[in-house]
C-alpha cells in the first residue's frame, strides 16, 4: 500500500519535463508585440483543401488543423502555433504586420533539455521582414545554431508554414 501512494504521488512529476520553461503566455506575447493595440480573436479550422495548399506552398505538412490567431485593427496578425523540436514542442507567437511580412517572433514554450539558442532575439531577429514565399532555408537563408539545429530547422519552417497559412487562409496580401 505505502509503495502505491509513493508511485502514484511520484507519477505526474515523472510525466512532464523536467527542463520545460515557459518564458511568456499568450496573453504577455499579445501585449509585448501588439503593445496598446486590442486584438480580436479570429481562430481558424482549416479545410482539407487549406490544409494542402499550405503543404504544397509551403513545403511544410500540417498538423493541427486549428490555426489560433488574432487580429488588429489596421490587419496586422498574431499566430500562436506549436512545432516539434527534437522531441518536444515548442510554442511560437508569430507577429505579422498588414502587408504578411514578420514583424517579430517569440518563443513562449520551450521544453527541449537542449538547443534553446532559438530563444535568443538576435538569431529570432532573422525573421524579422521576412514574407511568404521566403525560402527560410536553414543554413542558407537563416543562421543555424550550434547543438540546437532540429529546433532551429522546425522553427524556421514553421514560421514558413505560418506565412503561407497567412496568405491562403486570412487575407491574401
Amino acid at each position: 500500500m505505502r509503495c502505491r501512494f509513493v508511485l502514484l504521488a511520484v507519477a505526474p512529476v515523472l510525466a512532464s519535463p523536467a527542463w520545460a520553461t515557459t518564458y511568456m503566455t499568450v496573453d504577455q506575447a499579445k501585449a509585448a508585440l501588439f503593445p496598446g493595440v486590442s486584438l480580436v480573436r479570429d481562430d481558424r479550422a482549416l479545410t482539407d483543401a487549406q490544409a494542402a495548399a499550405i503543404r504544397a506552398h509551403s513545403g511544410v505538412s500540417v498538423h493541427a488543423r486549428a490555426v489560433h490567431s488574432w487580429r488588429a485593427p489596421d490587419g496586422a496578425r498574431l499566430i500562436v502555433d506549436q512545432v516539434l523540436g527534437k522531441h518536444e514542442n515548442i510554442t511560437l507567437a508569430l507577429a505579422l504586420d498588414p502587408a504578411g511580412a514578420v514583424r517579430a517572433l517569440e518563443i513562449l514554450d520551450y521544453r527541449e533539455s537542449y538547443g534553446g539558442q532559438v530563444r535568443d532575439p538576435a538569431w529570432r531577429a532573422q525573421f524579422t521582414g521576412k514574407r511568404d514565399g521566403a525560402p527560410l532555408a536553414l543554413g542558407q537563408d537563416i543562421r543555424n545554431n550550434s547543438g540546437g539545429t532540429l529546433s532551429a530547422r522546425h522553427v524556421a519552417d514553421g514560421v514558413r508554414r505560418l506565412l503561407a497559412t497567412d496568405r491562403i487562409v486570412f487575407a491574401p496580401h
